[in-house]
């Protein structure tokens, strides 16, 4: 049997954040519904503590939305069947309300930083693979593979590293300026700087010029599949495989 986070991964990000928001809604509610028959043997603090661990499994597994839902269900669900008086949300006891508020507060504070974990390991992940893209290529032109090899085995990473519908070698350049990939990490269309970290890159071809010593030799034409975010480092990376086909294409002319 397949583990529930090992199926969750397999799901699209929008079908994903949709069950784990589902959960984040029903479950700590379920919990505080399941915990009733012992609310008259165990104190209040007890029946919070188990709810905050649940807020914060959930918190940790989801995103900032779907812990601030877990809060509040959980919140909700201690306030009508765990303080008095009981099926009411009116509380009548300061401990209770104070209870009430930790659980928001657990599910608040364990979103953002379980968020902020998430983020930076995909990020350490995204960047080690990235760089294992530029050693696959620098080991083919290290081991002398002929330059059109190089320059198609470019042309792959870069169609997925950026999620490309199509990315072709063009040795010559376009007759009317478009956007193209700066070398520090930007995209710009003549006087405009795209931004690309929100709308991704445009949905028209794009030029990343590839050179060597400063010595253009030819461009990739690149057209993204979606509108999807790219990073400075996608662009660095990106930049750095075109530097390679360069090198390939200059030793190619040295040796010709």
């Amino acid at each position: 049997m397949r583990r529930p986070l090992v199926v969750l991964e397999e799901l699209s990000p929008r079908t994903r954040q949709l069950v784990v928001s589902g959960a984040a809604v029903v479950v700590p509610f379920a919990v505080a519904v399941a915990l009733v028959p012992i609310r008259s043997h165990s104190p209040n603090a007890t029946v919070a503590l188990i709810l905050a661990l649940v807020v914060a499994l959930l918190a940790a597994a989801g995103t900032r939305l779907s812990a601030a839902l877990a809060a509040v269900s959980a919140g909700l669900g201690f306030d009508v069947f765990h303080t008095q008086p009981y099926g009411s949300l009116r509380i009548t006891r300061a401990q209770d309300v104070e209870a009430t508020l930790l659980l928001l507060g657990v599910g608040l504070v364990v979103g953002q930083l379980a968020t902020r974990s998430r983020r930076h390991s995909h990020r350490a992940a995204e960047s080690s693979y990235d760089l294992g893209r530029i050693h696959v290529v620098a080991e083919m032109l290290a081991a002398g593979e002929r330059a059109d090899q190089v320059v198609l085995a470019v042309a792959n990473e870069l169609k997925s590293l950026l999620d490309l519908r199509y990315c072709r070698f063009d040795p010559a350049f376009a007759g009317q300026p478009g956007p193209f990939i700066e070398r520090h990490g930007a995209i710009t269309w003549g006087s405009v700087e795209w931004g690309f970290t929100t709308m991704g890159l445009p949905r028209k071809e794009v030029t990343l010029v590839v050179e060597h010593q400063g010595r253009p030799l030819g461009r990739y034409v690149l057209l993204a599949r979606t509108d999807y975010p790219v990073t400075v480092d996608q662009l660095l990376v990106a930049v750095a495989l075109a530097d390679l086909a360069g090198a390939a294409l200059a030793a190619q002319g040295a040796l010709g």
